[in-house]
């Protein structure tokens, strides 16, 4: 489902810009601060409804206007986004009005390689929960209802937690409904992981080879344990620290070579393929399970990655044959890895002070 136009109206610095991408490659070039990372910003809000570098969005609009408008037309639905400084947001799809994001996202499926995605090595369990949480949420129907049930119940009972003389009578309600909510996600999320878990060991090993390397999904309570009965006996103890501290909302994945944690033993150019590894099974998993394509988009890859480890990046998103949006400062430096690959669409565009502009194939043959 690749954008086959984006039009993006005072969104940070582009203040009227009408891109036809190719549904291949995009390779966008231009000096720091011209206007490239805001254009796969724009890409994620058709997504998400948010930028991947804030939730904030009055930083998004361009400070002369009072609002922003995103228009994304692909061969399988139109999306339209206006956000303004104030009052309510409009999200479209198709022309009529959605109410939940979550349909947004479901429209058009795009992940992000950038720098904040190397936390997902050394950074807490959230970012990796979210990560697999996002292939879970395309793969599994009824995943997000759940999701949405359970976080209801653990928000009402940590509130709970925080009332004094309170029995633990009052709770056992809310925790059978949420041990169940909570052993059912963990059941969609072991199903996904393991066609994740194959998929990017695979990755690893054509490309990286670190030997002794495993992945596993820790699903956030013992699983010799009924989650229902360690609620009970944890229930001091979640009262004393005033949050429940067992359930679906402490899953993590962990990433060990050997007895190690990758991040204490790997280079930073291994930890960065690594984290893009992760991604790409992502895409993978869900082309697999869905049969449909997402949006990869990767900004400035050239400074995430040396020469010998960009190459062995594109040589893995070469075989994913979905659309790419790729950054970079330096034309030669960005076209260099993909100047052989002369049966894919590769587009050019150069940046410079948020106007876009589209440049000849003829660019990337100077580094053939």
């Amino acid at each position: 489902m690749p954008i086959q136009r984006l039009l993006v109206t005072q969104f940070r610095n582009l203040l009227q810009v009408d891109v036809q991408p190719s549904p291949d490659i995009n390779l966008l070039y231009g000096q720091n601060g011209s206007g490239k990372t805001s254009l796969l910003e724009s890409v994620y809000l058709l997504s998400l409804g948010r930028s991947f570098r804030s939730h904030k969005i009055k930083p998004l609009i361009n400070e002369s206007a009072s609002e922003l408008t995103v228009f994304g037309k692909s061969s399988a639905a139109s999306i339209g986004i206006t956000r303004p400084r104030r009052g309510d947001s409009q999200f479209k799809v198709n022309g009529s009005r959605i109410a939940s994001l979550a349909e947004l996202t479901r429209s058009l499926p795009v992940l992000v390689i950038n720098s904040d995605t190397f936390r997902l090595i050394e950074g807490g369990p959230k970012e990796r929960r979210q990560l697999l949480d996002w292939l879970v949420f395309h793969v599994e129907p009824g995943f997000f209802i759940t999701w949405k049930n359970a976080s209801r119940c653990l928000k009402q009972r940590n509130a709970m937690l925080r009332r004094d003389r309170i029995p633990y009578a009052e709770f056992h309600p809310w925790d059978r409904e949420l041990a169940g909510l909570s052993q059912l996600l963990a059941d969609y999320r072991r199903c996904a992981f393991d066609q994740f878990k194959a998929v990017f060991l695979s990755l690893v090993e054509e490309f990286v080879q670190i030997e002794s390397l495993t992945v596993e999904l820790e699903q956030g309570w013992d699983t010799t344990g009924n989650l229902l009965d360690i609620l009970e006996q944890h229930f001091d103890r979640d009262k004393k620290q005033g949050f429940t501290g067992t359930g679906f909302h402490r899953a993590d994945i962990k990433i060990k070579v050997g007895s190690h944690k990758a991040e204490e033993v790997l280079s930073r150019g291994q930890q960065k393929l690594l984290v893009c590894a992760l991604i790409l099974a992502q895409c993978m998993v869900f082309q697999q399970t869905s049969g449909k394509n997402c949006i990869l988009l990767v900004d400035d890859l050239p400074s995430e990655l040396d020469d010998k480890y960009q190459t062995l990046m594109v040589n893995w998103i070469n075989k994913l044959n979905c659309q790419v949006f790729v950054t970079g400062v330096d034309v030669l430096a960005l076209s260099e890895p993909w100047g052989k690959m002369v049966d894919r669409d590769i587009k050019v565009f150069h940046v410079e002070h948020g106007e876009i502009k589209h440049e000849e194939r003829l660019a990337l043959s100077e580094t053939e």
